[in-house]
Formats: C-alpha cells, sequence, structure tokens
C-alpha cells in the first residue's frame, strides 16, 4: 500500500506541474486539495467498505466534492464570489485520485486482492 500511494503522489506531482503553466495558480491549488481530500476519502471508503472498488471511487469523489462545497461556502462568507471553477477544479482532483486508484490496484472482480490469509483462502475455495 505504501508504494501504491507514493506512486499517486508522485504522479500528482507530475500533473500538478503541468497545470501550472497553463491555468491559474488558484486552480492548481484547488486540484491539489481535491487530490489529497479525495485520497482521503477513497482511503476511508476502502477501509469500511472492505475494498469495494465502486465505494472506494464513491468516496473519493465525495470527500472531494464536501471540500470544494466547504471551501466555496467559507469564501462566500468572507464576502467573495462563489467560483464554481474552483469547485471543478477541487473535484476533478478526487476524481483523478478516484480513477488512479481504481486503475492501479490489483484487484479480483469486484474486490481488491489482499495480501493477508484470508484472500488466499478465498482464491483456494
Amino acid at each position: 500500500m505504501q508504494r501504491f500511494c507514493t506512486k499517486i503522489v508522485v504522479l500528482l506531482l507530475f500533473v500538478q506541474f503541468s497545470l501550472r503553466g497553463q491555468t491559474q495558480e488558484d486552480k492548481v491549488l484547488h486540484f491539489a486539495a481535491g487530490a489529497v481530500s479525495g485520497a482521503a476519502g477513497a482511503f476511508i471508503a476502502s477501509k469500511v467498505t472492505d475494498r469495494n472498488r465502486f465505494w472506494t471511487v464513491t468516496g473519493s469523489v465525495a470527500a472531494s466534492l464536501l471540500a470544494g462545497l466547504t471551501k466555496e461556502a467559507i469564501d462566500k462568507s468572507r464576502g467573495s464570489k462563489w467560483d464554481n471553477g474552483d469547485l471543478a477544479a477541487t473535484v476533478l482532483g478526487g476524481v483523478t485520485v478516484g480513477v488512479s486508484i481504481e486503475l492501479f490496484s490489483k484487484k479480483n472482480g469486484k474486490y481488491y486482492v489482499r495480501k493477508n490469509k484470508s484472500s488466499k483462502k478465498r482464491k483456494n475455495k
């Protein structure tokens, strides 16, 4: 799991640097915040649902959406405008992490393959 997380962080760093020259720096920060919150949401959803692939990706997107809505609500309460572009950048960060986890994780049907004894028992049955 640690090697996988390292790969995701490196991937996100490359994406962040390539986006920095093409868009406002604020959007890059929102994307990064969405990626971090999405990774946390994916981790929690994965643990709660016994590594169900659908809920892991859904947890990633939901956590980034929650983070984006919270940030925009805080900005609006401080006198700034609500920015749907910032919200979209935050959610896109969560979607990117969710899809990356889905693509790079070892899978066996509906669930991720585990490396402990219970998965070996499941395979032998």
